[in-house]
């Protein structure tokens, strides 16, 4: 387990499923966690809501960017997993529905690290979630909008990484295939889940990139895609 006592970290989308597991390797783990969410609902079950600072914020908005990370001048790590999924062939999918992953997957992505980069003075560490088919392009079809939201994630990333190596920033990414979650279960009840990574692995994983241990990896996207 890395430690990350006396570090400050934001998770935003800390109140889901993936979320809710790196919230909790990361408390266990000695960090200070500030996390974002969108619905009431989400605060109200969340597990950790008496261990963490939640804030709601809409992550495509400015304002409340700079708001989530105000007071936050010795910031560690910032780890952006919020985002949203929508399915969809290119005949379906309208402007309003591409605007909308984009603004999802990739703006609030984007205005997230703006803000960290702007005040991680000492360093820190970067963990954005990109997808399987933003690597994959081919794996988009069906669902290019959320492919092109990713990919420009990932595009973000390694951009990113390069910008801000020399302040002993460390910008890397996840790439998950389908997540064990129970949604997707719901979704897809015929699916073999034992082929799916588990949150609490990808939650190692992101822990990881995240924490002081990670010396020198930068700009990667990492494929975390179980047996799938």
């Amino acid at each position: 387990m890395s430690n990350f006592k006396n570090r400050k970290v934001v998770v935003t989308g800390g109140t889901g499923a993936l979320g809710t597991a790196v919230v909790g390797a990361l408390l266990q783990a000695g960090a200070t966690c500030r996390v974002s969410y969108h619905h009431q609902s989400e605060a109200d079950a969340f597990v950790h809501r008496d261990k963490a600072d939640l804030i709601a914020a809409d992550l495509t908005d400015e304002a409340a960017v700079a708001k989530l990370y105000a007071g936050l001048e010795n910031l560690w790590a910032s780890i952006h997993i919020a985002g949203g999924f929508a399915a969809g062939k290119v005949s379906d999918t309208d402007k309003a529905a591409l605007t909308r992953q984009i603004d999802t997957n990739l703006v609030s992505c984007f205005l997230c690290c703006r803000a960290a980069v702007r005040i991680m003075k000492d360093g820190g560490r970067i963990v954005n979630v990109a997808a399987r088919p933003a690597l994959e392009w081919r794996s988009g079809a069906g669902i290019a909008a959320y492919a092109v939201s990713k990919a420009g994630v990932a595009a973000l990333t390694v951009a990113l990484a390069d910008e801000v190596a020399k302040d002993g920033i460390l910008v890397n990414a996840v790439a998950p295939s389908t997540i064990d979650t129970p949604a997707n279960r719901e979704a897809m009840p015929k699916a073999d889940f034992g082929k799916w990574p588990k949150v609490e692995e990808i939650a190692a994983t992101i822990a990881f990139l995240a924490s002081p241990e990670n010396r020198v990896t930068r700009g990667a996207i990492v494929p975390v895609y179980g047996k799938a």
